[in-house]
């Protein structure tokens, strides 16, 4: 039986992986091919998994942890996934505060399974936002170091750079990216594209479709370092209900529950990674999300519908106490249910620091 092609798309929290698979898949799709996709992510009741299943694809959750300590759960969900008809391709979304994967979950696939599964490249976005800061050593609001060493790393194990999101970037910026990268990390491919309007898909299904870079020894990393910049991010994912007498705009609803948790953090000095809120109802859904204090609120899937009723599924990152989180979603669902004369009661909700990484395996 002819192996399946894995692809793994990693990059930093807010970096677009989801806007990215899901265009990838649907190039595959288009080519008649069989494609699945597995997400990740520490917490569950992922808005990534709802939006990605919205648009009609087969689609494979690893909760709780990063790939690389869930690694049995990661081949147990493509084996579910391949139950009534084996995927051509599976692209995989790790977590976006995980790094070391060549040598926790690329390395060991090849060696354990290499008759399941054709390993491709580590293809890694690069968030402009917090890339051309961190990468040019800028002061000022961010990350800490040991938030920042996530980043650098992912960067550094990488067998192609994609710098996201050009369509945001004037020319002048998307220059001074690519170069700071390519001093940085000068034996990695590095180009430019932006997933959300399919600008230089040529240049990302090129470095999809290439070899993985043969290695003669895995990157070093430092786990204390790793363990401790994870644990200065604060999760939060939470369930809110959405009811009124009157018919409200959704996409209205969510972008603006986006922007008002936002400037809660902002005034209490938080840095957002990533923010992102799903309003679905039956037939339609609408995601809004934010991926940096300096960046804009954006609508990322538009429903165009006024409705009674909708679920609301928030997923906070944010360099911040779990307890603030908590305290500021609470707060600005009760002031928006005031404000806009809709009931938003908030359900379950999930919010910690992510645990120290334990990788199953690590490839020496």
């Amino acid at each position: 039986m002819k192996p399946i092609r894995f692809i793994m798309i990693g990059g930093f929290l807010g970096a677009g992986k989801t806007t990215t698979i899901g265009r990838l898949a649907a190039h595959y799709v288009q080519q008649g091919l069989n494609v699945a996709l597995v997400t990740n992510d520490q917490a569950y009741d992922l808005v990534d998994t709802q939006t990605l299943r919205a648009k009609g694809f087969q689609v494979g959750e690893v909760p709780g942890a990063c790939f690389c300590c869930k690694f049995d759960d990661l081949i147990s969900t493509v084996g579910t996934l391949s139950e009534e008809k084996t995927p051509d391709i599976v692209i995989a979304e790790p977590v976006g505060s995980c790094t070391d994967l060549v040598a926790t979950v690329i390395q060991p696939m090849r060696e354990l399974f290499g008759d399941r599964f054709e390993m491709g490249p580590l293809v890694v976005l690069l968030k402009p936002s917090h890339g051309r800061k961190i990468l040019s050593a800028s002061q000022g609001k961010g990350f800490s170091p040991k938030a920042e060493y996530i980043f650098l790393k992912q960067l550094e194990e990488a067998d192609s750079i994609a710098i996201n999101k050009i369509d945001s970037l004037t020319k002048e910026v998307q220059e001074e990216l690519l170069a700071l990268v390519q001093r940085r990390f000068e034996n990695v491919k590095a180009f430019g594209f932006s997933a959300r309007e399919g600008i230089g898909m040529d240049r990302l299904l090129e470095a999809v479709e290439s070899e993985p870079v043969k290695r003669d020894r895995m990157m070093d990393m430092d786990y204390v370092t790793y363990a401790e910049g994870e644990a200065e991010l604060g999760w939060l994912n939470c369930q809110i209900k959405a009811s009124a007498e009157s018919r409200f705009d959704l996409d209205q609803l969510v972008l603006r529950i986006v922007d008002d948790i936002s400037q809660e953090l902002e005034s209490s000095g938080s840095e957002i990674a990533h923010l992102k809120v799903l309003g679905q109802t039956l037939n339609d859904s609408a995601v809004a999300n934010r991926v940096g204090s300096v960046t804009e609120s954006e609508l990322s899937l538009a429903s165009e519908i006024k409705t009674q009723s909708a679920d609301l599924l928030v997923n906070a990152r944010v360099a911040s106490s779990p307890e603030l989180l908590e305290s500021i979603v609470s707060q600005v669902a009760s002031g928006l249910a005031s404000e806009l004369n809709i009931d938003l009661a908030v359900g379950q909700m999930q919010s910690f620091r992510p645990g120290k990484p334990e990788p199953t395996h690590r490839a020496s």
